[in-house]
């Protein structure tokens, strides 16, 4: 049975998605999770699978890390190699649909270390503007 966390993020994903049914929420969801996780290392990938429902945090850890993270726009183009049909317009729609159901999830202080180990670009994917380091 899939937990209560999980049902409300599918549904916070489907509301952002505007998708149809739950069904397509989640097919979306396991995709870029399951992309997001070889991009997030170290103590924000356990912390980032520990703030997330279980079905999210097994979905998101069965990725292997990747040796460097991609840009977010190669991060997108990824995404739509992974989706039958998908275009880079769609994919990138898909990927702030989930990602931006993930903060409230996160919290600020989680949510700020997983975009330092990310590259520039990565904050407006998850609906935070990009703020240039001083």
């Amino acid at each position: 049975m899939a937990s209560r966390g999980w049902q409300e993020l599918l549904d916070a994903v489907r509301e952002a998605g505007q998708y149809r049914t739950r069904a397509e929420a989640e097919r979306i969801t396991r995709t870029v999770l399951s992309a997001l996780g070889g991009h997030v290392t170290g103590e924000e990938r356990v912390a980032l699978a520990r703030a997330l429902p279980t079905e999210a945090a097994a979905t998101l850890a069965s990725e292997i890390p990747l040796p460097r993270p991609l840009t977010a726009a190669e991060f997108v183009d990824s995404v739509a190699t992974r989706m039958e049909g998908a275009t880079p317009a769609t994919a990138r729609w898909d990927v702030t649909s989930v990602l931006t159901a993930l903060p409230p999830l996160l919290g600020e202080a989680l949510l700020t270390r997983v975009l330092a180990q990310l590259p520039h670009g990565w904050a407006l994917l998850f609906g935070r503007p990009q703020l240039t380091p001083r």
